[in-house]
C-alpha cells in the first residue's frame, strides 16, 4: 500500500521500546504506521517482540519509552476497554456459560446498546462468519473452528475501525487453518477493516498481509509486501526466515554496478546482486530460492557442479538436495516432467542460475 499522510496512519508507533526487567529491551526504538484498512502482519520467532508489541497497542502491556497512536490520538494511558479495539486471541476467549450470541451481544451491551439494535448486529456478524444456525448454542458444543469464527464475529459485531489478531489460527489443524487462513482474508477485504495480526507462521503471513513487518531481536528486519519480502529479502535473517532459501558461504572478490563477483567456499564463482554483502575481501552469503536454479541447461550463468543426495516426489515437482560447493543442503525444485527424469542419487549434473535471482548478504 502506497504511504499515506499522517491522518491516514490509523495506528503509529513513535520511538517505542519495552523492558520487563529495567535492562534488556525486548522491543528496541520501534517507528511503525499502519495504514487505515490495511491487514499488517507482524511476523517473528519466539522472543522477536511480535507479541509485545500487539500487547502493548492493546493496552496490556505499558510502553517502557515512547508513544503509541491511535488515528494520531495518543494511547498509552488509555485503558484498553476504552481503546475501542477488537482483539482475537489463539485460545477464543469465550464465555462458557453465554451462547454464542449472548457472547457477541456483551461488547455491545458493554456500550450500552439496546436490546433490538444488538439483536440486528448480533444477526449480521453470525451470517458474516457462517454460523447464523449456531446462535443459542454454548461454546463447548461447538467445533474449534467454530469456536474461533465466533470469536472473530465477537471481534467485529461492535464495528472496531482496528482488530488485533494473537496468533489466532495456531490451536487448529492444518487444514482448517488454511481455510480459516482465507475466511479472515475475505472478511477484511469486505469489511475494509484495519488489522494487525502476529504470528510465527511464514506462510500464514504471506497468504493474508497486505504488508509484513519481520521482527527479530525487538526491530523490524523488513517491512514490506510478501511478494517483496520473498523476491527481494534485505538481509540474511529475512532470507532464511520468509521461505526455502538456499546459502552458500563465499568471499567478495570485487562489486561492480551493483553486482558482486563471489568466490565460494568449496571452489567455484558465480555472481549475484550486491544487496548487503560489504566491500572486496568480506565474507558474505549468498541467497537464492530452490525454484530458480536451473539444472542441465545450456549457456547457464552463474554455473557449477551439483551432487544429487536425494530426491522427494512432492506430485507437482520433485524436491532435489544436492552437494553444491560447501553446502550439503541446497535444495532444487524440480518441476515434475520427463526431461529431468534422468536424474539419479549419487550422480552430478550441471546447475546454475540467472544473477537477478541470487542476492549477496550479511552473514548470519
Amino acid at each position: 500500500m502506497a504511504d499515506g499522510a499522517a491522518d491516514e496512519y490509523i495506528v503509529r508507533f513513535e520511538n517505542v521500546q519495552k523492558s520487563y526487567d529495567g535492562e534488556t529491551l525486548v522491543v528496541k526504538n520501534l517507528n511503525l504506521n499502519v495504514e487505515a484498512g490495511e491487514f499488517l502482519t507482524m511476523l517473528g520467532p519466539s522472543g522477536s517482540g511480535k507479541t509485545t508489541c500487539l500487547m502493548m497497542l492493546a493496552g496490556f502491556e505499558p510502553a517502557t519509552h515512547g508513544e503509541i497512536y491511535l488515528k494520531e490520538t495518543p494511547i498509552n494511558k488509555v485503558p484498553p476497554h476504552k481503546r475501542g479495539i477488537g482483539m482475537v486471541f489463539q485460545n477464543y476467549a469465550l464465555f462458557p456459560h453465554m451462547t454464542v450470541a449472548e457472547n457477541l451481544a456483551f461488547p455491545l451491551q458493554v456500550r450500552g446498546m439496546n436490546k433490538a439494535d444488538a439483536e440486528t448486529k448480533v444477526k449480521r456478524a453470525l451470517e458474516m462468519v457462517q454460523l447464523p444456525q449456531m446462535s443459542g448454542r454454548r461454546p463447548a458444543q461447538l467445533s474449534g473452528g467454530q469456536q474461533q469464527r465466533v470469536a472473530v464475529a465477537r471481534a467485529l459485531v461492535f464495528e472496531p475501525d482496528l482488530v488485533l489478531m494473537d496468533e489466532p489460527l495456531g490451536a487448529l489443524d492444518k487444514n482448517l487453518r488454511e481455510e480459516m487462513q482465507f475466511e479472515i482474508k475475505h472478511i477484511h477485504e469486505n469489511l475494509g477493516v484495519s488489522v494487525v495480526y502476529v504470528t510465527h507462521d511464514q506462510s500464514e503471513a504471506l497468504t493474508m498481509s497486505n504488508r509484513i513487518a519481520v521482527f527479530d531481536d525487538g526491530i523490524i528486519q523488513q517491512l514490506a509486501a510478501p511478494e517483496v519480502l520473498y523476491e527481494k529479502p534485505d538481509n540474511a535473517f529475512v532470507a532464511q526466515f520468509i521461505g526455502e532459501n538456499n546459502k552458500l558461504l563465499g568471499t567478495v572478490k570485487s562489486v561492480s554496478d551493483g553486482v558482486a563477483k563471489v568466490d565460494l567456499e568449496g571452489g567455484g564463482t558465480v555472481e549475484a546482486l550486491a544487496i548487503k554483502c560489504g566491500a572486496a575481501g568480506e565474507r558474505t552469503m549468498l541467497s537464492i530460492r530452490p525454484e530458480r536454479v536451473l539444472i542441465a541447461q545450456e549457456d547457464m550463468p552463474n554455473r557449477l557442479t551439483g551432487k544429487v543426495v536425494e530426491l522427494i516426489y512432492l506430485g507437482d515437482h520433485i524436491r532435489c538436495r544436492m552437494e553444491v560447493a560447501a553446502s550439503k543442503e541446497f535444495v532444487v525444485k524440480v518441476p515434475n516432467s520427463h526431461a529431468h527424469a534422468a536424474l539419479r542419487v549419487g550422480e552430478e549434473t550441471a546447475i546454475g542460475w540467472v544473477t537477478e535471482d541470487c542476492r549477496a548478504l550479511d552473514v548470519r
